[in-house]
């Protein structure tokens, strides 16, 4: 299941700080961890990745690095800032209230109402 893009928009640069709170990774590394770890539910291709990391980018949240890979090959690394640490413990409280809310309105499958 993939989800519609309003939802996407919302829940995707959450995901790529959560993924950064834990390590550094360049573009496709995202792609592929976001893939994996959320059963494709947060598939994203590099072009809706890339234009989400500019945007975290310019708001202070991540920094890039560009680096020579072990393979030989230039990679742009991106790491959460201080202010994205910040801005990922504002969200998972966020994310956290809306879930529970869901699962008491009983959205969530299995919760009862």
């Amino acid at each position: 299941m993939k989800l519609e893009r309003e939802l996407m928009r919302g829940a995707g640069p959450t995901a790529v700080l959560q993924l950064l709170s834990r390590r550094e990774m360049y573009g496709y590394e995202l792609v592929e961890a976001l893939s994996k770890r959320s059963e494709g539910v947060l598939s994203m291709g590099q072009s809706t990745l890339y234009p989400m990391l500019y945007n975290l980018e310019a708001k202070g949240l991540v920094e890039a690095e560009w680096r020579t890979a072990g393979s030989g090959r230039e990679r742009k690394y991106y790491h959460l800032t201080a202010r994205g640490s910040k801005k990922l413990a504002k969200d998972r409280e966020a994310w956290t209230a809306l879930g529970s809310a869901m699962i008491a309105l009983g959205v969530v499958k299995g919760a009862v109402a």
